[in-house]
C-alpha cells in the first residue's frame, strides 16, 4: 500500500514539474515576445524609413495610374529601394495593364433655364468613354438603387442622364462597409442605365464627407460593345446635394458634361518582388504587399504609398534590431490593384505554378492613419492562437482582431491552412481622400504611419517565430 502511494505521489511530483516547466517557457516566451515588441516600436519610432520613402513617391513621382509614365518610374523606384534595403534578391515580373487617359479636366454645369447656370466639380469614372467634344446636355433623372431605376423603366430613363445619388451609410461604425453597401452604382451604375436608354451616368462621390471633391474610381461596361457605351462621371458630395435639391424645385433642369477621356491598347507594367531568404524555413514565405498604382488625382499617399512604405520598411526595422527571420520574407509592390488586379493575378499564377508556399501573407491598402488592429483569412486553429497575441498588442492599443477579410492583392494566394491578414487603420477619415486630388503627402501624418509599421512588423516577427499551426 505504502509502495502504490510512494507511485502515486511520484506520478503527481512528475506532473507538477512537466506542468511547471511548461508554465515557465510559456512565461519566458511571451516576456521575449514583449521584449521584441518594445525593441520593434521604439526602433519603428525613431528609425523607420517609411515617411521618408513616402516623400518621394508622392511628391517627386506623384499619381501612379496603371499604364502611365509614372507607375513606369514608381517600378524602377520600388527596385531601387528595395536594393537599397539590403534584400538578397530583387526582380522584376512582368504583366500587361490597362491603359486609361483621363485627359484635360472634365466641365460640369448644372441649367436650372436657359442662361442660368452653377458649375460643379466632377471627374470621370475610370475606364468611361468620352463625351462629344461638345459634351451631353439633357434632364436628369435622380435614384438611388438599381430598383428605382427599373421601375422608372425605359419611358422615364430614355434620352437622359440618371444620377446615382446613394449615400454611403452614416450610422455604420466601419466606413469601409459603408463604402461596400454603396460603390455599386458606381462600378455598374452605366451598365444598368444603358438598359434604359440613359446617354451618361453621373454618381454621387462615395465619401461620408460633404465638399467640392469629386472621387474617382473604377467602373465597368461588362459586355457592352463599344456603340453601346456611355460616359460616367462622379460629382462632389456638395454637388450632388445641390443637384437633389434642385431637382425638388425644377425636374425638368439640365445637366452638362463634357469629358475627354481615352483607352488605349494594354501595356507592358510589372510587379516588383523582393526577399530575403529564410534562415531555417526558406520554403515557408511570408509575403507583405500593398499596390503600387494609384489614381491620377492626387499622388496617392494613403491609397496605397502608405501601404507599399510600410511593407518596404519592414525588413528595415528588422535589419536594426539585429533579427534574422527564420523564414523567407517577400515583399511585393503590386501593379494594377485600381482598375483590374492584374498585378494580383499574374503572382497568384506564377506562385501556383511554381507551388510556393505562402503561409502567411499581410497586405496594408487601407490608408496611413493609426492602426487599429488586423483582419484575419483564416482557419480557426490558426485564428485561436492568433487571439492569443492580442496581450501583445493590447498596450499599443492595436489589439482589434477581427476574422474575415484581408486585401484585394492577396486573397489570390488562400489556401486552407494558411493565414491572410489585413492591416486596419482607424477608417473614418479614409475615404475623405480615397480616390481624390486631396490624396496627397501631407494629409499623412507621420506618427500614424509609422505606427503601421510597427504594427506589420510585430505581426510579421510572430508569424516567422512560431509559423502557422499545421
Amino acid at each position: 500500500m505504502m509502495s502504490l502511494n510512494f507511485l502515486i505521489k511520484n506520478k503527481l511530483m512528475k506532473i507538477i514539474t512537466i506542468l511547471f516547466s511548461l508554465f515557465f517557457t510559456i512565461t519566458l516566451f511571451s516576456q521575449n515576445d514583449k521584449e521584441m515588441f518594445k525593441k520593434i516600436f521604439n526602433t519603428s519610432m525613431t528609425s523607420s524609413i517609411s515617411y521618408e520613402l513616402l516623400d518621394y513617391l508622392s511628391n517627386e513621382i506623384g499619381g501612379r495610374l496603371s499604364g502611365s509614365l509614372n507607375a513606369e518610374r514608381a517600378v524602377k523606384w520600388g527596385q531601387e529601394e528595395l536594393n537599397k534595403i539590403g534584400f538578397d534578391k530583387v526582380w522584376l515580373q512582368e504583366l500587361m495593364v490597362p491603359k486609361w487617359v483621363r485627359g484635360p479636366k472634365e466641365f460640369a454645369l448644372i441649367e436650372t433655364q436657359p442662361g442660368v447656370t452653377f458649375n460643379v466639380d466632377a471627374c470621370a469614372l475610370g475606364g468611361s468613354v468620352a463625351t462629344p467634344s461638345v459634351g451631353i446636355k439633357a434632364n436628369v433623372v435622380e435614384v438611388k438603387s438599381f430598383e428605382e431605376l427599373k421601375e422608372l423603366g425605359k419611358e422615364k430613363v430614355d434620352g437622359k442622364i440618371v444620377f446615382f445619388n446613394r449615400p454611403m451609410q452614416s450610422n455604420l461604425v466601419s466606413t469601409f462597409q459603408a463604402y461596400g453597401e454603396a460603390v455599386s452604382q458606381r462600378t455598374n451604375g452605366a451598365v444598368e442605365a444603358v438598359k434604359y436608354g440613359a446617354i451618361g451616368v453621373i454618381v454621387r462621390s462615395m465619401s461620408l464627407r460633404l465638399d467640392d471633391n469629386p472621387h474617382t474610381g473604377t467602373m465597368s461596361y461588362g459586355n457592352l460593345p463599344d456603340s453601346k457605351k456611355i460616359p460616367a462621371a462622379a460629382i462632389s458630395t456638395n454637388a450632388a446635394e445641390k443637384l437633389s435639391d434642385l431637382l425638388v424645385i425644377n425636374p425638368k433642369l439640365k445637366f452638362l458634361l463634357r469629358q475627354q477621356c481615352k483607352q488605349y491598347k494594354d501595356v507592358v507594367s510589372h510587379n516588383v518582388i523582393a526577399e530575403i531568404k529564410g534562415s531555417e524555413f526558406p520554403d515557408e514565405i511570408i509575403l507583405i504587399g500593398g499596390h503600387l498604382d494609384s489614381w491620377d488625382l492626387g499622388d496617392g499617399s494613403h491609397d496605397d504609398g502608405a501601404g507599399i512604405v510600410q511593407s518596404m520598411d519592414i525588413l528595415n526595422i528588422f535589419n536594426k534590431i539585429n533579427y534574422i527571420p527564420k523564414r523567407t520574407i517577400r515583399i511585393v509592390l503590386f501593379m494594377n490593384e485600381e482598375n483590374g488586379t492584374r498585378g494580383a493575378k499574374k503572382y497568384s499564377e506564377v506562385a501556383k505554378k511554381n507551388n510556393l508556399n505562402h503561409i502567411f501573407a499581410l497586405e496594408s491598402d487601407a490608408g496611413g492613419f493609426t492602426p487599429r488592429g488586423f483582419s484575419f483569412t483564416s482557419n480557426s486553429k490558426n485564428f485561436n492562437r492568433i487571439q492569443s497575441w492580442k496581450k501583445l498588442f493590447e498596450p499599443y492599443l492595436i489589439h482589434s482582431f477581427q476574422l474575415g477579410g484581408s486585401g484585394a492583392d492577396i486573397a489570390p494566394l488562400q489556401s486552407d491552412d494558411n493565414v491572410l491578414a489585413g492591416l486596419r487603420p482607424d477608417s473614418q477619415r479614409y475615404f475623405d481622400y480615397h480616390h481624390t486630388s486631396i490624396d496627397t503627402f501631407d494629409a499623412v501624418n507621420k506618427r500614424e504611419l509609422e505606427l503601421g509599421t510597427f504594427a506589420m512588423t510585430s505581426l510579421v516577427y510572430l508569424f516567422d517565430k512560431y509559423g502557422t499551426v499545421k
